[in-house]
């Protein structure tokens, strides 16, 4: 089997494309244009892990190179898409929302129309927990109303509604991927647990919004990775070819336990300031996991104890601190 991956180089595509190249015979098609959004550095060292399997091929381009994706689908015969490639970030969605409709919403139907067109069997792609927004009743389940309070949130719930579209319209089996704050080793620098271990060593300041009263759904990158790769195989034969399904652990974290946990990892204490509720935040994520655990079998689940310490262990080696 031959599989496109875009945004290879990113922290869930760089992960899910070394479990692939390390444990089955598929060939991995990968893409990325390597953006500054943050670290090449960190980026181009995912790659180099990647390039060193033979049945791993790399192609530097922009999902918004629609001539290039034809010429890529036309030569190689790929059986499945696993479309990662987005612009990043919540807040960034307010400073900058071009961006974001370039990469989330044009480059998103560049990858789709070519995979209708050279009919692949199973179009998986990355959603988030974002598309639900505020919401009050949990765990929540994929029935949950979308109301997004970001746009990036908003492109993401369009990425869904396309995507259902397309399953309808030409019955491409299609499987959107919510995801619920994945962290892990070769996770990106600008989020919370690379940034508050980053800070803590370096004595400077981390800064907390809404007194560290935020809940999350912390999923460990390992266990993501795992369900992704399960769901493969795991093609939609509906009317309509579409599922949807969360991708989180189905066990919430107070933030304030994860900062602790950091500390105990580190043996240091985080110097912190505490800041308002943020632009486009939410207080509280927790998923079920029921749907997910219908069709594929979820192994056991990684600790936030053990997640985090996995994290510091491959920060200090990456960061060569003895």
């Amino acid at each position: 089997m031959t599989i496109l991956i875009t945004g290879c180089a990113g922290f869930i595509g760089y992960s899910l494309s070394i479990k692939l190249l390390n444990e089955t015979n598929y060939e991995i098609i990968g893409i990325d244009n390597i953006n500054n959004y943050y670290s090449t550095k960190l980026k181009n060292s995912r790659l180099r892990n990647l390039k060193k399997n033979k049945k791993f091929f790399f192609f530097k381009k922009d999902i918004n190179n629609y001539a290039f994706l034809l010429t890529i689908f036309k030569k190689r015969n790929i059986n499945c898409v696993i479309h990662l490639a987005a612009q990043a970030g919540v807040r960034e969605s307010k400073i900058n929302p071009k961006k974001f409709v370039e990469s989330n919403l044009n480059g998103f139907f560049n990858v789709l129309e070519i995979s209708r067109i050279y009919k692949v069997k199973h179009f998986l792609f990355a959603s988030s927990s974002s598309v639900y927004g505020d919401q009050k009743k949990f765990p929540i389940n994929e029935k949950a109303k979308t109301n997004p309070v970001s746009f990036y949130g908003a492109t993401k719930v369009s990425n869904e509604r396309m995507a259902f579209a397309y399953s309808n319209i030409y019955k491409l089996p299609t499987t959107s991927l919510r995801f619920f704050t994945v962290y892990g080793p070769y996770a990106r620098p600008d989020m919370a647990l690379y940034k508050f271990t980053d800070s803590i060593i370096k004595n400077r300041n981390i800064f907390i919004h809404n007194n560290g009263k935020h809940t999350r759904d912390f999923t460990y990158i390992e266990d993501a990775v795992d369900m992704v790769i399960k769901l493969i195989k795991n093609i939609p034969k509906n009317k309509i070819p579409y599922k949807c399904y969360n991708i989180a652990s189905g066990k919430p974290v107070k933030l304030s336990k994860y900062v602790n946990l950091i500390e105990l990892n580190l043996n240091k204490k985080a110097k912190i300031t505490y800041l308002p509720l943020q632009f486009g935040d939410v207080l509280k994520t927790h998923a079920s996991i029921r749907a997910i655990k219908k069709v594929i079998k979820v192994n056991r689940l990684t600790s936030i104890r053990e997640g985090i310490y996995n994290f510091i262990q491959w920060y200090e080696r990456y960061n060569r601190i003895s």
